[in-house]
């Protein structure tokens, strides 16, 4: 008996002949290894809260034409936001990186971007957007890009489970929950519950109203409260099933402009010029009165967390020109 090897011309496959055997040449496949080292990378690691991961999304088609070519690896704190963008490549959760030195760095063509743009002047001095911020650390133009959302097919009709007999009025009282945060309300960013009330009694005739807050939070009544865990596409598609929106600054607001939907967004501890859009209706808070003691503040004035002591109004009347809101809730 011989045995012999013969290789095809493509080197893909060898047959093996056995002589006497009267059986036809055995074709085994030869696996090819793949180089990884031919393709090139763009490592973007971001963390953060969710509205800052929507408000990433601007800079992906600006990443993906600067450098076309390299395939984009988001790594990210809330990586369903970046799943189904066409733009990404993979993505991984922050602290689930499994093989990612291997697969990326160790002898790859890779540009990694690890920034914090919180923390550059032009934002602690609020003369510039976070996005702008963004688009210097990256290397990109700066065009006044919006957040980008993909929603699959499944995702899309979410937004069916939130049709109701009339319009719908999304109004967001608070906002996602923050580390180190102690109470229910957040005075820099959510809506005091008596504003609130102020919004609903003046819109209730005309819409069905959808209060949208964190779980042990004050709830309004007459209204569908809505405070239960969910995931963030359904919470985007709340948004997108909304006929009208008072907002916070929060990742909905990033969300709605992402969906091209104007809304109105009320700011207090936070400003536009650092998170908001044009697109939207923003109206900011007063400026306070008096002697305000900014005892812990460091980089920025007020923290997100809310700490009471920070407050420096006494009622609402305070807090915001309510006629500015009347305007906005009749336009």
């Amino acid at each position: 008996m011989k045995v012999g090897f013969q290789t095809t011309n493509d080197n893909k496959y060898q047959s093996i002949q056995a002589e006497g055997l009267n059986a036809s040449p055995v074709m085994v496949s030869v696996a090819q290894k793949k180089d990884n080292n031919m393709d090139k990378f763009l490592v973007w690691h971001i963390e953060g809260g969710l509205g800052k991961n929507v408000a990433a999304t601007s800079l992906l088609p600006s990443l993906a034409k600067k450098y076309k070519g390299r395939k984009i690896v988001v790594v990210a704190s809330y990586p369903e936001v970046f799943l189904n963008h066409p733009d990404v490549y993979r993505v991984y959760r922050v602290g689930m990186t499994q093989y990612f030195y291997e697969d990326y760095i160790l002898g790859k063509d890779t540009i990694v971007f690890r920034h914090e743009p919180y923390f550059q002047t032009g934002h602690i001095l609020k003369q510039k957007h976070l996005v702008e911020n963004w688009a210097d650390l990256l290397g990109v133009e700066y065009k006044k890009q919006l957040p980008n959302l993909h929603m699959n097919m499944v995702q899309k009709n979410f937004a069916g489970s939130w049709k109701r007999d009339k319009p719908v009025l999304l109004l967001q009282t608070n906002g996602g929950l923050f580390s180190g945060q102690q109470h229910g309300y957040s005075w820099t960013r959510d809506i005091p519950i008596e504003l609130a009330l102020y919004i609903a009694e003046k819109t209730i005739e005309k819409y069905h109203i959808i209060q949208l807050t964190r779980e042990n939070t004050p709830v309004m009544q007459g209204v569908e409260v809505v405070n239960q865990p969910m995931t963030n596409m359904e919470l985007f598609s709340l948004v997108a099933a909304s006929d009208r929106r008072v907002l916070i600054d929060s990742c909905l607001q990033h969300a709605a402009a992402a969906m091209n939907l104007p809304s109105t967004v009320l700011w207090i501890g936070t400003a536009p010029e650092n998170f908001g859009y044009d697109m939207h209706t923003n109206i900011k808070s007063l400026p306070p009165k008096g002697s305000t003691k900014l005892i812990d503040a460091y980089l920025f004035d007020a923290s997100f967390e809310g700490i009471p002591h920070e407050c420096p109004y006494n009622d609402i009347n305070e807090m915001f020109n309510l006629q500015e809101i009347d305007k906005a809730l009749k336009s």
